[in-house]
């Protein structure tokens, strides 16, 4: 799939299982992408730049898009996948530590790269911003409610950020998956039935399609992707 030449991609949660479909998905399509997560390795590819941050903090994740915006001027898409799961008990029993876990690692490492990325995007008129939700956030289950409330919070966050730009020339949208057909999940749950698991590959080709000029005016959506598990 082609269409991202010259484009600035940057990849949060690049070195996950669907972060890394994600990275070569963009790189197949021609983009010059830029790779972030707390440890990150570099790959054979001249279009590749590793950068390590740990985006719960502000100041490393301003670093981030100062470093990237130093060496290639721009951002012209950002695809933020990185987040994580935490579950296994219900309300009464979920403790602090959780709801900062779910609450650090899904709404404040978003918000702090949204807020270093979009006064750039802003500046230039132009821009992309795909975040990787979860069904969760749209559809609670029982026993995870960190997780839920912190998807919840980040999508609501994400139709903010379409709000508040959509008038600037850049778009912001959400996909919900459903479980995705990673290493991580197939270890985590070595029995379950993955034809109703949802493709890292296909999910990449939607933040394709989102990021491309076709879907300038796809903006504030919510997208689920459940396949056979609807």
């Amino acid at each position: 799939m082609g269409g991202m030449g010259n484009r600035i991609v940057l990849i949060t949660g690049a070195s996950g299982g669907l972060g890394a479909v994600m990275v070569q998905a963009f790189l197949d399509a021609g983009a010059q992408v830029v790779g972030t997560a707390r440890r990150i390795e570099t790959i054979a590819n001249d279009r590749f730049e590793a950068i390590p941050c740990d985006l719960t903090s502000p100041r490393d994740a301003a670093r981030l898009v100062a470093d990237t915006i130093d060496k290639f001027q721009r951002i012209d898409t950002l695809i933020h996948v990185a987040g994580g799961f935490a579950g296994g008990a219900p309300v009464h029993e979920t403790d602090d530590a959780a709801w900062d876990s779910m609450w650090n690692l899904n709404v404040r490492a978003a918000l702090n790269v949204l807020r270093a990325a979009i006064p750039h995007m802003r500046e230039r008129k132009s821009g992309r911003i795909v975040a990787i939700g979860s069904r969760a956030g749209a559809e609670p289950a029982a026993n995870i409610s960190a997780y839920s409330a912190s998807k919840a919070a980040l999508l609501s966050l994400m139709k903010t950020v379409a709000l508040e730009n959509r008038k600037l020339g850049i778009t912001a949208n959400t996909i919900l998956p459903g479980t995705i057909d990673t290493e991580a999940n197939r270890r985590s749950d070595p029995s379950a039935d993955r034809s109703k698991w949802v493709s890292p590959q296909k999910l990449a080709a939607l933040a394709l399609f989102l990021a491309s000029e076709d879907a300038a005016e796809i903006t504030g959506a919510a997208i689920p992707v459940y396949g056979a598990s609807l």
